[in-house]
């Protein structure tokens, strides 16, 4: 799990060890893993509430965005709905209206056709009736059709011949049919399938007439041979022509099995002596069943009936010849009032029409309409025969006809666009833009704050590391309250704290650690800054990690100075245990660092040490604020810890009387070993010190000064009582041994080194091959022998060995020499040369091979110093590169020829 504590994390900042905390026990885990900065929990916090607030924001512009594009959609959809009800009402009433007026005119053209008929009995006074003969019949009937609208009106002219005038009518009949016939093939003239001549058509008349009689309502008497007493209704005149032959017969009588529903018509036209109308069922010409309607209409004389002119009305030529402008794809239902018959199949009341401006097609006797258009019907009265108070016959019914007109789905389609997709599509794309325009301004925001929060967080990293919780949240707290001065830097402004006082406080149980690396200003005086700089971010690196297990907080490094302290800013109670189980840790950790190191940072780095010093005692804690604010540490506990630390000898940890006593009561008394001599502290005077117990002694060295060498003959003794030491139960495992075999003998580790130095050249080498030769001076022997003629140093200074100068085209060749590899078999032919130089050496002072070793480091380092010119000194421009040349020069070229270097 991970350790919330006071160093460096708290509530909402923490630190992780992946799963390492601290433990108080004896048993412990020293191969720690690295520090893991965690956010402040707010951080995350406020970042999910973000999301949260986005996804929101996202998902209700999406159900926006939705109920937008169907609202319009619905709105443009229902806009043409309306466009098509309104245009079809208007077009309907058009249609209804034009119908109307069609068969007004078709009765009143009927009227006054048989008033036309009735006048010329008049006229010609010789005639009367039946015996009429209507002059150019053919030609009147086409005139009166054309006159209503129909392009092959069928007229049937019937006159009543009473029982009186029925041996006459046959004389009357031979004579006058052949002029009647000879005047219909002349006025239709030549029709296809129709060749027929007068004399054919008289052996078509035959010379009697069917016995129904009017009186007995046309009620069938017997066979057609059975003569019956008149009144009679026969058909005089008939066109077309044609029209006679369908019937079979000319000017005979009506068959009451063949034409039923002119005996129904002619029963109210006696009664009323008003029109009729009828429906007759035929055949057309492809097999197909057809209902049109027959209008009867009365001819009076002298106030009685004495004929009837029979007009048969095609409802799909009457449709069809409306010529309403738009009409198209429109069901017609014509309903009538009675019941129209032909058979119980057929016994609906209502005819079906599907019209265009066009053509009309016979849908059948029933309802054909959609009844989802039910409201959308334009109803109009088409027939409505007006009888007055006339007692109509038992058993017959005048029909009232009424047409129903109702729009298709192919007519409504017709009104129907692609406008309501396309303005959906178009907020759906206004919506996507804007969203668009939302996401990218969002993702230049969010990585700006991206920014800024990686800026902040790093800056609450550092603020964790170098504060304790408290006083890291005292600070934030001051930055909240919004002070007109800089808290920190403003130590009279009223922002040290929440009431304006400094941010300190006073810490009445500490224990100070001081932790000082010997020898390391020798040993960093010899060394490149980078080098220094890897020796101590890896030691203090771990010392931090041993921090964090432990509970300590890190207070600062000065130099080569580790300092920390237990029990502040939280109480704790093993303050003391904790910090010399960390000072026992870092003891160990520095032994193996430095010897890890010894190969890249040179052979001397093993013999740095760690001297430690501990002290317990009451410490003033707080924020000095000002430039560069920091926590620091007060009180006479610090300068005790510190001469602690001077006082204490290498690989050595001194604690005090105090520390040793808070040991004692925690009992840990086997952990201390008192010194025999007390030690004289500055400013303090002779003080009782006692020595920590480490795991082992590393024994003396041949650099330890004089009082370190007293100090540890002196442990020596002192260990020599037999104590038990029992603060080895806890020891050290650390990584930097896990991978180390066996120690290497000091001049192997000095040839180790020299191998790291003179590599990177041989990498310089190789990235210089194919370079321009320098030339061979053809006066150079003349010039080694003025050597030793000059008269001082300077002008017995010869270059004999031509250097490279510098060539700036040729500089990148060595910019990546860092990706060379030279080999294993380089590298040992290197090993192996530098072991037999070594092997020349004798060991004197001040002329040896470790003494060699430290002046090709220095020479090297001596050369970076001079100029940098493989890593170009970010010179680039034409002028930067003669200003490099010319510090190249400087080095008499020795920088410009990686050989020149390596030898």
């Amino acid at each position: 799990m991970s350790k919330a504590s006071s160093y460096p994390g708290d509530s909402s900042t923490t630190w992780s060890n992946n799963g390492m905390s601290a433990v108080d026990s004896g048993s412990e885990d020293d191969s720690p893993e690295p520090l893991e900065y965690m956010a402040p929990a707010v951080a995350d916090r406020e970042e999910r509430a973000v999301i949260h607030a986005k996804l929101l924001f996202f998902f209700v512009l999406l159900l926006a965005v939705c109920g937008t594009a169907t609202a319009t959609f619905l709105v443009m959809e229902s806009q043409e709905r309306n466009d098509f009800e309104a245009a079809f009402a208007g077009l309907g009433s058009e249609v209804s209206t034009v119908a109307r007026q069609k068969v007004d005119q078709i009765f009143s053209a009927m009227d006054t056709f048989a008033v036309f008929i009735s006048s010329e009995v008049e006229v010609d006074s010789n005639e009367r009736w039946p015996f009429v003969t209507v002059r150019h019949y053919s030609l009147k009937a086409e005139k009166v059709g054309e006159m209503v609208g129909l392009d092959k009106p069928a007229f049937v002219f019937c006159p009543i011949v009473n029982e009186e005038d029925r041996a006459e009518w046959g004389s009357f009949v031979s004579k006058s049919a052949p002029v009647w016939y000879q005047e219909s093939l002349d006025n239709e003239g030549y029709i296809e399938g129709f060749n027929h001549t007068v004399e054919d058509l008289m052996n078509k008349t035959l010379p009697y007439i069917y016995t129904y009689a009017l009186d007995e309502n046309f009620g069938l008497a017997g066979t057609k041979e059975v003569d019956r007493p008149g009144p009679l209704l026969v058909n005089s005149h008939m066109y077309p022509i044609q029209t006679a032959l369908l019937v079979g017969t000319m000017l005979t009588g009506f068959d009451a099995e063949l034409f039923p529903e002119i005996v129904a018509q002619l029963k109210i036209t006696r009664s009323t002596l008003r029109h009729s109308i009828s429906f007759t069922q035929l055949v057309d010409g492809h097999g197909g069943v057809l209902v049109d309607s027959q209008i009867m209409q009365p001819i009076i004389e002298a106030g009685k009936l004495v004929g009837v002119i029979l007009l048969k009305l095609p409802w799909v030529e009457f449709f069809q010849n409306l010529h309403v402008d738009g009409l198209f794809d429109t069901i017609a239902v014509l309903r009538s009032s009675c019941n129209i018959g032909f058979g119980a199949s057929l016994a609906e009341n209502q005819l079906s029409y599907m019209i265009d401006s066009s053509q009309a097609v016979f849908l059948g006797q029933l309802d054909a309409h959609n009844p989802e258009y039910d409201n959308l019907v334009v109803s109009r009265v088409l027939v409505d025969v007006d009888l007055g108070t006339a007692e109509l016959p038992e058993g017959v019914c005048v029909p009232k006809l009424t047409l129903d007109l109702y729009p298709t789905e192919e007519l409504e389609a017709s009104y129907q666009t692609s406008k309501p997709k396309l303005y959906a599509v178009v907020v759906v794309a206004i919506f996507a833009f804007t969203s668009l325009v939302f996401l990218l301004y969002d993702y230049f925001v969010g990585r700006r704050q991206g920014k800024f929060m990686t800026r902040i967080m790093r800056q609450d990293q550092i603020v964790s590391n170098v504060f304790p919780a408290a006083i890291r949240d005292r600070l934030y707290e001051t930055g909240q309250k919004g002070s007109k001065g800089d808290g920190l830097f403003d130590p009279l402004g009223g922002g040290g704290g929440a009431d304006g006082a400094p941010l300190a406080d006073l810490f009445l149980e500490t224990t100070v650690v001081f932790a000082d690396i010997a020898g390391f200003t020798a040993w960093s005086s010899a060394r490149e800054p980078a080098q220094v700089f890897i020796l101590l971010e890896t030691i203090y690196g771990e010392f931090d990690k041993r921090a964090y297990r432990h509970n300590v907080f890190k207070v600062e490094t000065v130099g080569d100075c580790y300092v920390a302290v237990a029990g502040l800013p939280e109480p704790d109670k093993d303050h003391a245990k904790a910090v010399c189980r960390f000072a026992r840790d870092c003891v160990k950790v520095m032994a193996d660092i430095t010897r890890k190191l010894e190969v890249a940072l040179g052979p001397d780095t093993s013999e740095l040490e760690l001297r430690v010093g501990i002290h317990s005692g009451q410490v003033t804690a707080g924020v000095l604020r000002g430039e560069r604010s920091r926590f620091q540490l007060f009180g006479d506990t610090m300068n005790t810890a510190a001469r602690m630390e001077s006082t204490s000898a290498r690989s050595r940890i001194q604690v005090s009387q105090v520390t040793a006593d808070l040991l004692v009561a925690s009992g840990f008394s086997t952990w201390i070993l008192p010194r025999k001599n007390k030690t004289l502290v500055k400013g303090k005077g002779e003080m009782q010190t006692y020595w920590l117990k480490t795991k082992a002694s590393r024994g003396l060295k041949p650099t330890q000064s004089k009082r370190d060498l007293a100090t540890l003959e002196e442990t020596a003794s002192e260990m020599s009582d037999g104590s038990s030491d029992d603060i080895g139960e806890t020891h050290v495992n650390e990584n930097f041994e896990s991978d180390y075999v066996s120690p290497m003998s000091k001049t192997e580790r000095l040839v180790e080194w020299n191998v790291e130095i003179l590599s990177p050249l041989l990498q310089l080498i190789i990235a210089s091959r194919g370079e321009d030769v320098v030339p061979k001076d053809p006066s150079l022997p003349q010039k080694e022998a003025t050597i030793g003629t000059g008269e001082t140093v300077l002008e017995e200074f010869v270059p004999i060995i031509p250097l490279k100068r510098f060539d700036a085209g040729e500089l990148s060749k060595r910019l990546n020499a860092t990706t060379i590899d030279i080999g294993e078999e380089a590298k040992t032919q290197l090993r192996n040369y530098l072991s037999n130089v070594a092997s020349m050496y004798r060991d004197n002072p001040f002329h040896n091979f470790e003494h060699a070793s430290h002046v090709t480091a220095s020479v090297k380092k001596l050369l970076s110093r001079i100029v940098n010119v493989d890593d170009g000194n970010g010179l680039s421009t034409p002028s930067d590169q003669i200003d490099l040349a010319d510090m190249a020069g400087h080095s008499y070229g020795i920088t410009s020829d990686p050989l020149t270097q390596f030898s």
